[in-house]
């Protein structure tokens, strides 16, 4: 499982080290799955549980249907394997760091069954919104699961 947040520096060569905890999530894979994250402006990735769970996501569209395109094309043809180095560091492509502006600090988010990679001033912002958005849920949560007994009540 993928949990916690760490903000680590990317070397001259696109290299970070992957959290010791990241590395233990998928070993005995020795490697990561990284690709552009459809839901936000990073890079999502994990190991061979998230690699699978995509591709059961994708087999529960037809074969042709352009939702499913859609995700072979954004999840797969966008995927890289990223294998650790003897100091347990991924290099992480050109592509990937110009399209996220990922130059110096960038930050590891845990995810459970997958992790986000950041900019450090661009999750900033992302993590402020999303307290907002985790906030604003369980309070209409709350909201509605105190009203529920009410309306079983009068029915």
């Amino acid at each position: 499982m993928f949990i916690s947040t760490f903000e680590k520096q990317l070397d001259s060569k696109r290299r970070i080290v992957a959290p010791q905890e990241f590395r233990a999530t998928v070993a005995p894979f020795d490697g990561l799955f990284c690709f552009p994250s459809i839901e936000a402006d990073c890079i999502e990735g994990g190991g061979k549980v998230l690699f699978d769970s995509y591709a059961s996501l994708i087999d529960e569209f037809a074969f042709g249907d352009p939702v499913r395109t859609a995700l072979e094309t954004s999840i797969m043809g966008g995927m890289v394997q990223l294998g650790f180095d003897t100091a347990g560091r991924i290099t992480l492509p050109e592509a990937f760091c110009e399209q996220f502006k990922l130059t110096d600090w960038v930050v590891l988010v845990g995810m459970r069954d997958r992790f986000q990679i950041w900019s450090r001033d661009a999750y900033q912002t992302h993590v402020r919104h999303q307290r907002d958005v985790a906030r604003e849920g369980l309070i209409a949560r709350a909201r509605l699961r105190a009203s529920a007994p009410a309306i079983a009540a009068n029915e």
